[in-house]
């Protein structure tokens, strides 16, 4: 990552439309941007087609990016957003399944320390849809429940609840697969 300065003449050759520097800036957050929206979309092609349009969404709309303000939170919107866009072209919120009769349980904080990304990944694939994307939303980028249930369209309680439930048949999951974590 280049330096403040650095990365403002960048952001301003962006802005005044300079392809080579939006290359740049493509190449230097093109890791980061996929690896946003494959924490929401479970096919690889649709979290690259999303991420793609995401730095489209960027170019067209870096004009109103203030450089006063950290450039990564502003992506890591469109990025989800964008990714969320993808979400509902492919399925119904109001149709995700369920879990019912989860049990919490107690897991060892060292089989939670030997989990890494791709093993935490892993394990939330094992989520539905809604669970999935709520986990995220609240758990990784910091959105409350009132600004989950706007975006996703649903009651700001079932936000609560979608996460709550997330969170349990991850423990489960955990408990029962932490045998296989070395």
């Amino acid at each position: 990552m280049p330096d403040n300065q650095s990365f403002n003449k960048l952001i301003a050759s962006c802005k005044n439309g300079d392809l080579r520097h939006q290359e740049l800036l493509y190449k230097q957050f093109y890791g980061y941007a996929l690896g946003v929206c494959i924490r929401y979309l479970n096919n690889r092609d649709d979290a690259l087609e999303a991420a793609n349009d995401s730095f489209i969404k960027v170019f067209k709309s870096i004009g109103n990016f203030n450089e006063e303000n950290d450039f990564k939170p502003w992506f890591r919107k469109i990025l989800v957003n964008t990714s969320l866009d993808y979400k509902r072209k492919s399925m119904r919120f109001s149709d995700a399944l369920e879990l019912t009769d989860t049990v919490p349980q107690t897991i060892h904080a060292s089989a939670i320390d030997k989990l890494s990304a791709q093993d935490i990944l892993a394990l939330m694939k094992h989520l539905n849809e809604m669970q999935r994307t709520v986990f995220n939303l609240y758990e990784v980028d910091g959105y409350s429940h009132k600004e989950i249930g706007s975006m996703l369209n649903i009651p700001e309680s079932s936000s609560r609840t979608y996460l709550t439930r997330a969170k349990q048949a991850l423990q489960q999951l955990l408990t029962t697969h932490s045998i296989y974590i070395k």
